[in-house]
């Protein structure tokens, strides 16, 4: 197995300790409100703290799918939170895992910093497909995009 690793960096004007609970301690309630393709998120394993696995299942393409996150580490105190992606249809067949890391920070304005860290498990030694990367990303960045114009909306 080899480990790819990619760093990205993005700012949101919504505080760092509001958009950390959104995103790390209150998204099964968030989520589903944010984006309507969501429909539940729900603990297939654990009780929420690291270890969990949660199945988030959406439609699209008028198709009901789901994947399935684990979360790592949680870092209340610093903004910080990890999981990977380890099944469901946003799972390449390639990668054995994802794993997202985040540290949010202050940022301009009252605004947030947030500091990301990719790493792509492979199940051998292949690089991740680009084409496969970019989709994830703009999923990724429309999902964070929604979660942010839910909270500047219900401020």
């Amino acid at each position: 197995m080899a480990v790819f690793t990619f760093e990205d960096q993005t700012t949101s004007p919504v505080a760092p300790a509001t958009l950390y609970n959104a995103l790390a301690k209150d998204a099964d309630n968030i989520i589903p409100k944010a984006v309507d393709s969501f429909k539940s998120v729900e603990n297939v394993e654990g009780n929420g703290g690291p270890g969990t696995i949660k199945k988030i299942s959406f439609v699209e393409d008028g198709e009901t799918k789901f994947v399935l996150h684990k979360i790592e580490t949680i870092d209340e105190a610093n903004f910080g939170y990890s999981y990977s992606i380890v099944g469901g249809v946003a799972l390449p067949e390639s990668a054995e895992k994802i794993t997202i890391d985040t540290k949010l920070s202050d940022g301009p304005d009252g605004g947030s910093l947030i500091k990301l860290s990719i790493s792509y498990h492979s199940k051998g030694d292949a690089p991740p497909n680009e084409d496969e990367l970019k989709a994830g990303k703009a999923k990724s960045d429309a999902l964070f995009k929604a979660v942010e114009a839910y909270l500047l909306a219900n401020a």
